[in-house]
């Protein structure tokens, strides 16, 4: 897609394409500052529901105005096309990170702090990602985190009415495959995800096709941490397990909740806690 100019911003270059939209960096001429616009690919224009999560992604964010999450400055139409302005986040995404080095303990449980108190405030909302993963968990200039695209979140803003297979495969709960009404245990299953992902260096679940993929993740046991690295503490397995638990009851009920264990563990208060 080559564009030099959507609205008033003007394009510099395209950062990605993804599976509804193309992701461009631009410059806001009005004040000078570097901004991304996001915007539905034309193949979509004439799909309602692509134009309907497109929409809903900058509703969410508006309505939610939290300080972990990627803020939007604007939304406008180039053509027939909608377009998202949203913050520029500088230090790439978890998933580019993850690519180079390992995330020390200490930063993963800041990361949770942040992504779950976000979280937290979207599920008070009744607003439920459904793609919680390290793609979309962005850096800022300074190194702070934050969660973005909102895209194919549920709230008030969609039809409810059944539940679409939304998501990515490798970190989607077993209700999200089901096709069983969510709610915010479903985001605390992809957290505890990217939990065992920061951990080990891989996923939990790995297959040849979608099919057997999203099937493990309903029927197969979370496999051993220390199978894949061997000096991983016990209680890890303990947390990660209660995060990923196929029944949403038997997961912790809030993503801040999880996000406490994290920090328990990574302090020591733990097995304080346990004495």
């Amino acid at each position: 897609m080559s564009i030099n100019k959507i609205g008033r911003y003007e394009i510099e270059r395209e950062l990605a394409q993804g599976g509804m939209g193309v992701i461009f960096l631009a410059r806001d001429p009005y004040i000078q500052r570097q901004v991304v616009v996001k915007v539905l690919m034309y193949s979509h224009t004439t799909d309602e529901v692509y134009r309907e999560f497109f929409q809903q992604e900058a509703e969410v964010i508006a309505a939610l105005e939290h300080p972990g999450i990627v803020p939007i400055y604007d939304f406008g139409w180039h053509g027939e096309q909608p377009y998202i302005v949203m913050r520029y986040m500088a230090g790439g995404s978890l998933d580019d990170k993850l690519k180079k080095e390992e995330v020390k303990q200490t930063e993963i449980a800041h990361m949770f702090k942040r992504i779950a108190e976000a979280l937290d405030a979207a599920h008070a909302r009744k607003i439920i990602h459904r793609d919680v993963k390290p793609s979309n968990f962005l850096f800022d200039s300074t190194g702070e985190i934050f969660l973005s695209d909102f895209g194919i979140a549920k709230s008030k803003f969609t039809d409810d009415e059944g539940e679409w297979l939304v998501g990515t495969p490798a970190f989607m709960s077993p209700e999200q495959i089901k096709g069983n009404s969510v709610d915010g245990r479903a985001d605390v299953y992809s957290l505890g995800i990217v939990l065992y992902r920061l951990l080990t260096g891989q996923l939990p679940f790995a297959a040849d096709t979608t099919t057997a993929l999203i099937n493990a993740h309903v029927d197969l046991p979370i496999p051993d941490l220390r199978l894949v690295k061997k000096n991983i503490p016990t209680v890890w397995q303990e947390v990660v397990g209660k995060a990923m638990a196929k029944d949403p009851a038997d997961r912790y009920s809030t993503a801040g909740d999880f996000a406490r264990d994290v920090h328990e563990v990574v302090s020591g208060r733990w097995y304080l806690r346990k004495l």
